[in-house]
């Protein structure tokens, strides 16, 4: 099986905007969102090498030096599948499209050995 890079991606304009929801209004979203989450992944758990995590707000470097930055990535996986597409077929439906715009990208890792 092959390993692939999985990135859990919404707009930026659209989780702040989310975010300046009260949080009375946005909880009952948040857990219902999380309980379909947790369900997908207990049904998916095995074919996991790295759960992922949530990606904080990331720093840019380059030859000018380091600086803040922002982007649409919230979080990563590490999955395993016969080939992209099973890995892909994974992701149709998942709970993460309850955000609006947000967008699942599978890509293959490869190895930078030899």
């Amino acid at each position: 099986m092959d390993k692939f890079l999985v990135l859990y991606k919404a707009p930026i304009a659209v989780v702040d905007e989310w975010m300046k929801k009260p949080e009375a209004e946005r909880k009952p979203e948040e857990t219902k969102m999380m309980d379909a989450w947790n369900k997908w992944m207990g049904e998916n758990a095995g074919k996991f090498t790295d759960k992922g995590a949530g990606a904080g707000k990331p720093k840019i470097v380059s030859s000018s030096g380091v600086k803040d930055s922002r982007n649409d990535i919230m979080m990563y996986q590490i999955v395993q599948a016969n080939s992209a597409d099973d890995a892909a077929k994974m992701f149709v439906g998942h709970p993460h499209f309850g955000i609006p715009q947000a967008t699942v990208e599978v890509m293959p890792l490869k190895s930078m050995e030899g």
